[in-house]
């Protein structure tokens, strides 16, 4: 499950870089997020632009950490 989720996260992470011409998550931002995935956009999980919109539409629910990292990544 915990591989899964920071998959999804690097995924998710990944395909908001894009735009930005960022490199892949780190460690770090992997992490940050990893329980907002969980929690708010779970049936999203390996599925990168869902999640990317998930992630978005809970923005206000999201740990301050995950919130830096989508507000960071263009979200």
């Amino acid at each position: 499950m915990k591989t899964s989720t920071l998959l999804a996260c690097a995924l998710l992470l990944a395909g908001t870089g894009l735009a930005s011409a960022q490199s892949g998550p780190t460690r770090a931002e992997q992490m940050a997020c990893r329980s907002d995935a969980q929690k708010l956009c779970a049936p999203f999980i390996g599925q990168p632009q869902p999640m990317n919109a998930c992630l978005k539409d809970n923005k206000a629910k999201l740990s301050a950490d995950c919130r830096k990292v989508v507000e960071a990544r263009g979200g």
